[in-house]
């Protein structure tokens, strides 16, 4: 078995001659078959080298002919150019063409404007499916390792989504991300259109639809005065916000995750960077509220996924409040049984007062340290889940907790990211005011948002005194 292989350039009126005798074979022939590939005339000469240079072939001429053998494999049997397929085609099958010039000129033009309105829609339709542009700043750290494969998989976004990642980081990190491009590479996620490294922040973030930021600061009281350490934060921020406004897409989605000042990173990057949308900049403190769903299902011996409506208030890596005057459970085996939908408050069911009073309140380190100590795995888990919910609407009536821009929602002060329960739907977020927050539970807000508001200002301060004539 054996099919010719014409190549030439679409306006070239001896490619047209030779592929109108090899049409004629074709429909008249039994085993003769063809493959045409038609080249624009300006990349007719490169691709020509290259086809050559590849199997090892001498010819300079348009067209270029030859056989592939698909029954013996290894590479093809070349022809020729035109003069070489007309002997070919007389010798073999008794046929030649009487094709005049002002014929072959003309189907030569049809050729060309043929092939250059197919070029035309196959960048049209290129530009439909472009994939999503992710952008991981900080990606040598263990969450963009355990997130990359759930972004891919298709459950984030879709399942006929493609994305594209880049992996942002220092000049030190460059083997480590470069193992991780080859890695997601070989792992052949169908939804994964490209993945990279980059270690040129001056070209960060061009045409980026999400960007993810896990930047974090090592935190040691001992070696360096919390001040310091904000001032990291702050700096970093004043590097990346300039750059979003500038490469990023405009509707660009921010997400600050991380072991520390999550809250802060996303406040500077609003700050610094005006012209990002205040509601497309948020922090994630989902890793909490898994942390604290888990630690009360261990507590009431069940499934940790049937603890809904844990909120968690405030400074989502500082402090913050595990609030569970709204949390229910769902599947609690008790005396009192019901359909899949059926819940229970969840303070009816713990009558240990005490235990909640005061245990979870001591609970605040546990689960601090719990995670601060994860490797990445449930951090990224809550990256994910957020962006899901983001793109495809959180359960309905359900509460899921979220760093967003206040704009005086429970008496919160305004322009500080400060975590509230919110839901998501249609690709934007809406603080759920309509919950009921006692007394003590707004003494509590009130304290944590003077905590952020502070931690504002200092980075503010800080900044101010590093560059007094920018901040003029």
């Amino acid at each position: 078995a054996a099919v010719a292989m014409f190549t030439g350039k679409a306006n070239c009126p001896y490619y047209a001659k030779a592929e109108l005798l090899a049409d004629y074979l074709q429909t008249n022939l039994p085993n003769f078959r063809v493959h045409k590939i038609t080249q624009h005339p300006d990349k007719w000469e490169q691709w020509l080298h290259d086809i050559c240079e590849t199997n090892g072939w001498e010819h300079r001429q348009c067209p270029i002919i030859w056989r592939e053998l698909l029954d013996r494999g290894g590479k093809g049997q070349l022809l020729g150019g035109l003069n070489e397929f007309l002997e070919y085609a007389q010798k073999y099958y008794g046929i030649t063409s009487m094709m005049l010039s002002e014929e072959m000129l003309a189907i030569a033009e049809e050729n060309l404007q043929a092939h250059l309105e197919i070029v035309k829609e196959d960048e049209e339709i290129k530009s439909l499916i472009k994939p999503m542009q992710i952008w991981i700043t900080s990606a040598s750290v263990p969450i963009c390792y355990h997130l990359i494969p759930l972004l891919a998989s298709g459950e984030v976004f879709g399942m006929t989504t493609e994305i594209s990642i880049h992996l942002l980081d220092t000049e030190q990190f460059k083997e480590m991300l470069c193992s991780i491009v080859m890695e997601a590479e070989d792992m052949a996620f169908p939804l994964l259109r490209s993945i990279s490294e980059h270690t040129k922040t001056d070209q960060a973030f061009i045409d980026a639809d999400i960007i993810i930021v896990l930047d974090d600061v090592l935190l040691n009281l001992e070696v360096q005065s919390l001040e310091n350490y904000i001032r990291e934060v702050s700096e970093i921020c004043q590097v990346y916000a300039p750059l979003i406004e500038k490469n990023a897409k405009s509707e660009v989605k921010v997400i600050s995750s991380g072991k520390t000042f999550a809250n802060l990173k996303a406040t500077m990057l609003r700050m610094y960077g005006p012209s990002i949308r205040p509601e497309n900049i948020i922090a994630i403190s989902t890793s909490w509220e898994s942390a604290a769903k888990a630690m009360l299902a261990r507590k009431l011996n069940m499934n940790t996924a049937g603890v809904k409506d844990v909120i968690v208030w405030g400074n989502i890596t500082g402090s913050n409040y595990i609030d569970l005057s709204h949390a229910k459970l769902y599947g609690y085996d008790c005396a009192i049984r019901g359909p899949p939908n059926f819940q229970r408050p969840l303070l009816n069911i713990i009558y240990d007062s005490e235990w909640i009073h005061s245990e979870l309140v001591s609970a605040q380190s546990t689960l601090s340290s719990r995670v601060s100590r994860c490797k990445g795995m449930l951090p990224a888990h809550a990256v994910a889940t957020v962006l899901r919910y983001w793109y495809h609407g959180s359960p309905s009536e359900e509460i899921i907790s979220v760093g967003i821009l206040s704009e005086g929602q429970f008496c919160i002060p305004e322009g500080i990211i400060f975590s509230m329960p919110v839901r998501l739907q249609n690709g934007n977020w809406e603080a759920m005011t309509e919950l009921e927050i006692n007394e003590t539970t707004q003494k509590v807000l009130g304290r944590l948002a003077h905590e952020l508001v502070q931690e504002k200002l200092v980075a503010l301060k800080e900044i101010n005194e590093m560059h007094p004539y920018e901040a003029e």
